[in-house]
């Protein structure tokens, strides 16, 4: 047997070896199904009498580094929250670019869609919550019911991998990216302590710099880096939430320089971080007292306005804004689809429970928010996933694949020519 064919045999048997593996790296639904495997395990862990204080304390863990005056994050929670997930943000941004340029939201009355969308559900769900609590003590947690969870509910619409038509992952992630900015926005007004102006300006600065690059139409994205790195600094010690500072050098940066880093992110991204984030973000322990925590007005609002007042708010504004014509729906889409896709932006999580750490300084009241988020999200993700199952039948999803390939082909072609 000569060497060729030995060589061919070889790499055959590797195949074969690899590729499952590599088969459910492809398959989108597998960021769902390891955030949902990593968030079952971090809860599990944190509420086992056995495990529960040292997995708790453990994300906890302070990290301080000798760097002189530098203030950086100083524990692993936070180093996961604060600088890796600026990756994703980053990497989520570059979709979001490319389809504004390119691709689906290219038309204003398409990118003008999700923000309506986004403001809907922020502003539906805080008048829920203050229906219930307007006339309590309880009235300043208005905005714990408007941040939609962009890798949980990204996640969980990976699970229905390609039955989703690519113009409603689209939509949800652009809608959920501006929902997070209108969180950091709400946060910084009404919640926020102190917002330190210096470095505000000085991370302003470092975006002039980098629009400055793109302006002399530098490519290589080297050049990007320590811009970048700055820019993120002065945000997170303004006081503003940094993973922004990656959604700003997204937008800023020239699409071919996007298409580098988003091959060498994407994996990294997927598959590191976000697994990192489900397992410290649900490192929660639960009361005892478990069913308690829903006979709180606090917990109605907010279960409430979660499940309810998003889908209601995204839809509703949604609606009118295609009836009066001033916005259109994504491709291959129908209202039907639009409503899921706010079921699942009830999906609260993060950003939710950094707010009610933020709105109650008493503990109980964190832990009512804490147990109503988790509730609220855990049936936002089940009815979204049920609902998209029953309104998008199996037959369809070949008759949309073959679609959107001839759609991306075109868009591809467009975004080199641009780029």
């Amino acid at each position: 047997m000569g060497a060729h064919s030995i060589s061919l045999q070889k790499r055959k048997l590797t195949h074969r070896i690899f590729t499952p593996i590599r088969e459910f790296l492809v398959d989108s639904r597998a960021v769902g199904i390891i955030l949902i495997a990593c968030t079952i395990l971090s809860l599990t862990l944190s509420n086992l009498p056995a495990t529960q204080a040292a997995y708790i304390s453990f994300w906890q863990h302070p990290v301080h580094f000798a760097l002189a005056g530098l203030h950086l994050p100083d524990s692993y929670l936070l180093w996961i929250n604060d600088v890796f997930m600026t990756f994703f943000f980053f990497l989520v941004g570059m979709e979001i670019k490319r389809e504004l340029t390119s691709g689906e939201l290219a038309s204003f009355k398409k990118s003008l869609l999700p923000i309506l969308a986004a403001l809907g559900g922020m502003v539906v769900p805080a008048l829920i919550f203050s229906i219930f609590n307007g006339s309590t003590p309880f009235k300043h947690g208005w905005g714990i019911p408007m941040a939609t969870d962009i890798a949980f509910s990204l996640g969980v619409l990976s699970l229905l991998g390609k039955r989703v038509p690519l113009g409603l992952k689209i939509f949800l992630a652009a809608l959920a990216i501006i929902d997070d900015l209108g969180a950091v926005v709400t946060i910084g007004i009404f919640y926020s302590a102190s917002l330190n102006t210096t470095y505000l300006l000085c991370g302003l600065g470092m975006l002039a710099v980098v629009l400055l690059l793109k302006r002399f139409k530098i490519i290589n994205p080297l050049w990007y880096v320590l811009p970048g790195i700055i820019m993120w600094y002065c945000i997170y010690n303004s006081g503003v939430h940094a993973t922004i500072a990656g959604v700003l050098m997204a937008f800023s940066m020239p699409l071919k320089s996007l298409a580098k880093l988003e091959h060498l992110l994407f994996r990294p991204v997927n598959f590191i971080i976000m697994p990192l984030f489900a397992l410290a973000n649900t490192a929660i322990l639960l009361p005892a007292d478990f069913l308690q925590a829903y006979s709180s007005t606090v917990s109605v609002g907010v279960m409430v306005g979660l499940v309810l007042g998003k889908p209601v708010g995204i839809f509703l504004f949604s609606y009118i804004a295609t009836k009066l014509k001033i916005a259109s729906l994504p491709s291959h889409t129908n209202y039907a689809q639009l409503w899921g896709i706010g079921i699942l932006g009830g999906i609260g999580f993060t950003m939710s429970i950094f707010t009610s750490t933020l709105a109650y300084n008493a503990e109980a009241l964190q832990v009512v928010s804490k147990v109503s988020i988790i509730s609220a999200s855990l049936i936002a993700a089940i009815a979204g996933h049920t609902w998209f199952r029953r309104v998008i039948p199996a037959a369809d999803t070949a008759r949309i694949a073959i679609k959107e390939i001839a759609e991306n082909r075109e868009e591809e072609e467009i975004s080199l020519a641009i780029s």
